[in-house]
């Protein structure tokens, strides 16, 4: 599992993002670890890696720190369990070992329950580590965090004033401000 979050980490970061790595967290108290880590390092998102069953109380102390948009990777290991192989361990302890390496999808419906009764505004991506539309997926999320840190941190100058009439180039900068926290430069000139 922890070569699985190393997987991620990587391809994550081959995107041209900073990654910050919170670890495998798998008690409430680590939750809580995790949280303060992501908060201090001002993320703009999380992408919760699913590995095996995870309960959720390990995972809502992290969504409700960070407040950031929340992404549910639901990546299984591969596109599916070789049931002839799993079924010829003969060996219980072993075979549930293997089960929970593979159940991912278990958790994510207690999980999203959580956090609908939370309230908590989340996203799921649905597929396994080497699924090439989940990672297109994942990528689209990384630029659309970085759109917003862009537009978060840029500085927008508006020049005059807009002519009677022409309600199409109208833009609320109150609304701009707020969405995206940018900063209004007013200019009469």
């Amino acid at each position: 599992m922890v070569g699985y979050q190393e997987t991620i980490n990587e391809k994550i970061s081959n995107f041209g993002v900073e990654v910050i790595n919170a670890g495998m967290v798998d008690s409430p108290e680590k939750a809580k670890v995790a949280a303060a880590l992501l908060k201090k390092q001002d993320v703009e998102l999380v992408f919760l890696y699913v590995s095996t069953y995870a309960l959720s109380s390990t995972v809502l102390p992290v969504a409700q720190k960070v407040k950031v948009p929340l992404i549910i990777l639901n990546l299984q290991p591969t596109a599916q369990l070789d049931y002839k192989s799993f079924n010829n361990l003969k060996d219980r302890g072993l075979m549930t070992g293997v089960w929970l390496e593979n159940c991912q999808a278990c958790s994510v419906p207690e999980i999203a329950n959580v956090f609908n009764r939370s309230r908590i505004q989340y996203d799921f991506v649905t597929g396994y580590l080497q699924d090439k539309d989940a990672w297109t997926e994942i990528k689209a999320w990384t630029e659309a965090a970085d759109v917003a840190h862009k537009m978060k941190n840029n500085r927008l100058g508006v020049l005059g004033h807009y002519y009677n009439g022409m309600l199409d180039v109208y833009s609320d900068l109150t609304k701009q401000s707020v969405a995206f926290g940018t900063h209004i430069c007013m200019s009469s000139a």
